[in-house]
């Protein structure tokens, strides 16, 4: 070999040494939190998947949100659709995502309509509720600061997770859900859906109470969100969670705010110590999603498509600023 050719060789491969040891750009290293699936988290009586976001460096301390998937939905995509992983870096908390699988409903719906999934200690409850503590754990969170929501069935849940275990659960978000023992008082979760179950507001605050005896405070608060044009999840049943938790907190059912957040009707409900018990969303002409606001701006979150609608306003962003996440 010439001294020419030998000299090239060196050459490129130093160049090509040069690149393998150059280190990846702060971007890179700044994206590299990712869901990951959590086994082992306890008993697990509902057979459901324990999904996990937490974002780089999270500190102790800080707040833990449980969002749970819609129908035919998956915990990635939720994660991801409702803009929550994007808000967990923003503002510095983790999210937990369970997954329901397809041998316990073959929609992949949570059994919201399931006696032996939506109570205390049993079936699915009780697995979200030790993926709660099994977080908690790891990540060294804080148990004051867990929140809860969904869409759909996973609203469902959500108002199953409040009522069945409302020690663990600042606050809740229910998305186009329905209120706890709705299926039983109409009967089917059909009629509860299509039409609503008749109880009155006693009757349905009863429902939760029976839910977990004995408790006597605090309850978790409720944010509704509901659109106007959803004919999957009527909007009677916002009317029917209002009820419900004014009931359970002991407040009227006079909204002492009532106004427009991003051009959308938007009430609050205080308890009798001043505090917002009860917070709705009317989303008008939304139909049966999870409302986004897919931008960069500092309100905006959440991507467009199947069940995740764009309506100017982003749920996970609402959710978030009432529960002071950011």
């Amino acid at each position: 070999m010439t001294q020419t050719r030998a000299a090239t060789l060196l050459t490129v491969l130093a160049a090509l040494l040069s690149v393998l040891l150059t280190p990846a750009p702060a971007a890179a290293s700044a994206a590299a939190a990712s869901l990951q699936e959590v086994t082992g988290f306890g008993g697990n009586p509902g057979a459901l998947k324990m999904y996990r976001y937490v974002p780089d460096g999270l500190p102790a301390g800080r707040p833990v949100v449980v969002a749970l998937h819609g129908c035919t939905q998956n915990a990635a995509g939720y994660a991801t659709g409702t803009g929550w992983t994007t808000l967990a870096d923003r503002w510095g908390f983790s999210v937990v995502l369970p997954q329901q699988q397809s041998g316990n409903n073959l929609s992949q719906c949570f059994n919201w309509f399931q006696g032996a999934d939506t109570r205390r200690g049993q079936g699915e409850a009780a697995s979200v509720a030790q993926m709660v503590d099994r977080q908690l754990t790891d990540v060294s969170g804080d148990a004051s600061r867990v929140y809860v929501t969904g869409l759909s069935a996973g609203g469902a849940m959500t108002a199953v997770m409040m009522a069945t275990y409302p020690e663990k659960f600042a606050a809740g978000g229910v998305v186009a859900g329905l209120p706890y023992g709705c299926a039983q008082a109409a009967g089917s979760p059909y009629v509860c859906m299509y039409v609503g179950a008749t109880q009155t507001p006693g009757q349905w605050g009863d429902r939760v109470r029976a839910a977990r005896p004995g408790h006597t405070g605090p309850w978790p608060a409720l944010t509704v969100l509901q659109g106007t044009a959803d004919h999957t999840v009527k909007p009677a049943n916002m009317t029917a969670l209002v009820e419900q938790w004014t009931d359970v907190h002991g407040a009227d059912r006079t909204a002492d705010v009532s106004d427009t957040v991003a051009g959308h009707p938007h009430q609050v409900f205080r308890g009798p110590a001043g505090d917002a018990v009860v917070e709705t969303y009317s989303l008008t002409g939304m139909g049966h999603g999870q409302p986004v606001d897919p931008g960069s701006g500092s309100e905006q979150c959440g991507t467009a498509g199947a069940y995740f609608l764009d309506v100017g306003l982003c749920a996970a962003h609402r959710l978030g600023k009432a529960w002071e996440l950011g």
